[in-house]
């Protein structure tokens, strides 16, 4: 890990002056950030360690091979809510509440609501859903076309 860290210096120090040489301080902070994953990438065969450099909080390649099921990862929101508009679900009205709770049961994806809406008005624009309000709660639900 110190062989790292003084590679890392080291690499700093001769672009230290093309960094500098931006004025604003928002770009040399771009740059070096961009650098530093360019110099993480091409490191990344040299697993040990690197998970140090990772400074954006990303999981490393190794993290995900031993997170994940399978090899598989979990379907997004959008391609969720296209396999429930080619099921039989949306034959009734779902709030999106109730969207998330059965994608959480069924697709073990825990959605946010806030997730499922922009993708909800999105397919209610195109026709594919309708979007009504609920004279119970006065809330949106979304039914079939």
């Amino acid at each position: 890990m110190n062989r790292q860290i003084e590679k890392l210096k080291k690499q700093l120090t001769e672009i230290a002056e093309v960094v500098n040489s931006f004025q604003s301080e928002a770009v040399q902070v771009r740059v070096v950030d961009r650098l530093l994953d360019e110099i993480m990438e091409t490191e990344r065969g040299d697993a040990e360690g690197s998970e140090i450099f990772n400074r954006r909080g990303r999981r490393t390649a190794r993290e995900n091979e031993l997170n994940e099921d399978h090899g598989r990862k979990k379907p997004g929101a959008t391609k969720v809510l296209n396999q429930l508009l080619n099921s039989d679900y949306f034959k009734t009205p779902h709030s999106i509440s109730s969207i998330a709770e059965y994608c959480k049961e069924k697709f073990d994806s825990d959605f946010k609501t806030s997730e499922l809406s922009g993708i909800l008005l999105k397919l209610a624009k195109e026709n594919r859903l309708k979007r009504e309000r609920s004279n119970e709660n006065n809330r949106f639900e979304y039914v079939g076309v």
